[in-house]
């Protein structure tokens, strides 16, 4: 029996141990909401709100910009075995090399990224941030042309 009453020790202390824990006989914790924090906008490129601050309008271009970013393709980065497609080898935005196996996006240009780094890249300007070529107006060509 004793071993049963040790094993019931060990098992308080590992709860009273756990993050937010409160040791017995004492109250627990005040309960404490853990929540996401709320999503910034950017309505112009020098701009941020909140999205229940945007109006109607904002609120309708920043949907459309989510629907276009998703529109653009993305894939996995993968080096390739041919030193010459080794030529991209860091990501712009944040200066890190690309990994086997990275989400990448690529804009019209053809320049790619990572989705990390380019989708809130153009969340605020719809430019290609290496040649500033506008994304959207490559974009909506392929459609008319489609």
């Amino acid at each position: 029996m004793q071993d049963g009453t040790q094993r019931g020790a060990d098992d308080l202390s590992l709860l009273n141990e756990s993050e937010g824990g409160s040791l017995p006989g004492e109250p627990p914790p005040p309960y404490q909401e853990r929540t996401q924090p709320l999503p910034v906008y950017h309505p112009t490129p020098g701009e941020s709100r909140l999205a229940h601050q945007l109006t109607e309008e904002e609120q309708v271009r920043i949907a459309q910009r989510i629907g276009l970013i998703h529109h653009l393709p993305k894939g996995i980065f993968d080096p390739g075995s041919d030193p010459s497609d080794k030529k991209v080898k860091e990501c712009v935005i944040c200066m890190m090399d690309f990994e086997y196996g990275d989400p990448i996006r690529f804009l019209p240009c053809l320049h790619i990224y990572h989705m990390d780094c380019i989708d809130p890249w153009l969340m605020r300007s719809f430019t290609c941030p290496s040649c500033m070529e506008p994304v959207d107006a490559a974009l909506l060509s392929s459609y008319e042309t489609n």
